[in-house]
């Protein structure tokens, strides 16, 4: 149910960054997705903001640590979605996670979350399909479209 007491807390907010990078000189965008620690999950790095950071500095922040990618951010928000996450004191909490495209421009071979986590790089529907929350798969598709005009399927 939709309604439930979860749903009414306070969402916590989160910023996450959508790594893409365009090869070869396709036009058409290839996103990374990456594994959550606990689940094994397809997820994008995301995390809970930075004190003196800005949200698109947090969310490539999270991006290294746990990707170990780098390159250019998004100076604004291309979307958001939420999910339930389960804090260490076994608690839950709804999170609303603001995404960052970020244009990969490294990949570096090693990263401080290397061995915690696996990385793939995925054409826009692959990783649409993939991960669990249906506006992420929103945002991953609107973002490929800006690049190909196309639906990327």
């Amino acid at each position: 149910m939709r309604n439930s007491s979860k749903a009414t807390a306070a969402k916590r907010r989160q910023y996450g960054a959508l790594p893409y990078r365009l090869r070869d000189g396709s036009r058409r965008p290839q996103f990374m997705l990456i594994t959550s620690r606990e689940n094994r999950r397809w997820v994008i790095p995301k995390g809970w903001p930075k004190k003196g950071k800005s949200p698109q500095s947090s969310a490539a922040r999270e991006a290294f640590e746990e990707a170990g990618v780098r390159g250019a951010v998004a100076k604004r928000a291309v979307g958001s979605f939420s999910y339930e996450k389960r804090l260490k004191s076994g608690a839950v909490v709804l999170c609303d996670v603001h995404v960052f495209p970020l244009e990969v421009r490294r990949q570096s071979k090693q990263w401080p979350e290397k061995q915690e986590r696996v990385v793939k790089w995925l054409s826009a529907s692959q990783a649409a399909e993939k991960v669990d929350e249906p506006r992420l798969g929103q945002i991953i598709r609107r973002l490929a479209r800006k690049y190909d005009g196309a639906d990327s399927e």
